[in-house]
């Protein structure tokens, strides 16, 4: 008995896996406008995105959250450029070092400005976790709008970030985290 409740258990972990990778979230719609634009540091093509969308005039504002203590604007544009964007409209947010800090230095940046509405830009595989602890640091009301951006994870990151994702999930209590996150759409 034991035996088959531990081979339905790594059943049901399998396909889990297979469904997280098949539905990972992909880029929103371009068009779509919100208040705000969030982007956690991490994988290439992130950054790139945001400030694509904010020149686009997308958002009013972005916040790259997670930045490594010391890091200027002056440093951002001299890896990404776009130097008036990133003069004008982009801040800095250097208090957070996981995910979970993301979601906390997200809300409070976004409670100081008032925005009501955000695209969270993030890696595809990465996209569900950061929105799930995003919207459990948020008031209620604010709209979250996933951006994935398109990656390649190696299988081990994948495995982990989808153990994290399970971890997390069960700690905060299960919030929605299998509704699909359609391109484009709110989740």
């Amino acid at each position: 008995m034991i035996r088959r409740l531990i081979a339905l258990a790594l059943l049901g972990w399998a396909l889990g896996f297979v469904a997280f990778m098949w539905l990972l979230p992909g880029p929103a719609a371009f068009d779509e406008r919100t208040d705000a634009i969030v982007v956690p540091t991490g994988a290439a093509g992130r950054i790139a995105r945001g400030l694509e969308l904010l020149e686009a005039g997308r958002a009013r504002r972005m916040l790259v959250t997670g930045t490594a203590p010391g890091v200027t604007r002056a440093d951002l544009i001299r890896v990404a450029g776009h130097a008036r964007t990133i003069a004008c409209c982009v801040d800095l947010g250097a208090d957070a070092v996981d995910t979970r800090g993301n979601a906390e230095e997200t809300a409070a940046w976004l409670a100081q400005h008032r925005y009501r509405t955000i695209r969270l830009v993030t890696s595809d595989w990465h996209a569900r976790r950061a929105r799930l602890e995003l919207a459990s640091a948020l008031d209620d009301g604010v709209t979250i709008l996933v951006d994935g951006v398109p990656s390649f994870p190696t299988l081990g990151q994948a495995f982990n970030e989808y153990n994290k994702l399970l971890l997390r999930a069960a700690a905060i209590g299960g919030q929605a985290v299998w509704r699909r996150v359609p391109h484009g759409g709110q989740a």
